[in-house]
């Protein structure tokens, strides 16, 4: 999926912020640069500040206009550090990283980082599906632009990363049905062996649902669990024989 994720810079002034943000894309798995009308590219000090990520450089596509840089890309998210007059749906990187992944299976996206001094026109930000905004401390909201992509690119690869061990997981959650006829059977077992009295149960099983929701077991480790009370209720039969 990430390969169908380009990172747009546009006309950028510095060849140094190229780059790095170079570099910060190959840490993340990143790979396809594209360069609208850069001001200094190629130039040495790119691939000094690129610091093994020179292949990227390489294989930067630059283009002299946003639309072409975009033509054939289902999404486009462009990232903005202020408000606009009309009201744009703002994501957050890692609302951003969520929307991309999946987007990014069946077609390529475009994340759009600005000019050093200006970010990106409103023409071009009117491009864009969704803007894009890193939250900074209110007393300094200045980011480099390699800087911000890396933060987006290290969202980007953390949800990728959550993807894999989603597709990977041997067993699937636990149904609603079953985790009822597990709560069910918990709260059996607990007053058979004195821990829950209920007359007085206050808020026992609502926090253990809680609790249960929240690690969201697979049917395997449910399994598990009712083998468990199971073994629980064969004890406590046989200790009242």
């Amino acid at each position: 999926m990430l390969k169908n994720i380009r990172i747009v810079l546009v006309n950028t002034s510095h060849p140094g912020n190229i780059g790095s943000a170079a570099r910060a894309m190959k840490t993340m798995g990143l790979t396809t640069l594209y360069l609208v009308a850069p001001k200094l590219f190629p130039h040495p000090k790119a691939v000094e500040m690129a610091t093994g990520a020179a292949d990227i450089l390489e294989k930067a596509i630059i283009v002299s206009d946003l639309k072409e840089a975009i033509s054939d890309c289902g999404l486009v998210v462009g990232t903005s550090a202020r408000s606009r007059t009309i009201p744009w749906p703002m994501l957050s990187p890692r609302q951003c990283a969520e929307k991309v992944l999946p987007e990014a299976a069946a077609s390529q996206v475009a994340i759009l980082f600005g000019r050093e001094q200006s970010g990106l026109t409103n023409d071009e930000l009117h491009c864009c599906h969704f803007h894009l905004q890193i939250p900074c401390d209110s007393s300094y909201t200045s980011l480099n632009v390699a800087a911000a992509v890396q933060v987006i690119a290290y969202e980007l690869h953390m949800a990728s990363l959550l993807e894999q061990t989603k597709e990977e997981w041997d067993y699937p959650c636990a149904t609603a049905g079953e985790m009822q006829g597990f709560y069910e059977h918990l709260e059996r077992v607990l007053i058979a062996i004195d821990f829950l009295n209920p007359n007085v149960p206050r808020q026992l099983m609502t926090r253990l649902k809680r609790l249960f929701n929240r690690a969201r077991p697979d049917a395997m480790e449910m399994n598990i669990l009712r083998g468990i009370l199971a073994a629980i209720d064969k004890k406590t039969i046989l200790g009242k024989l």
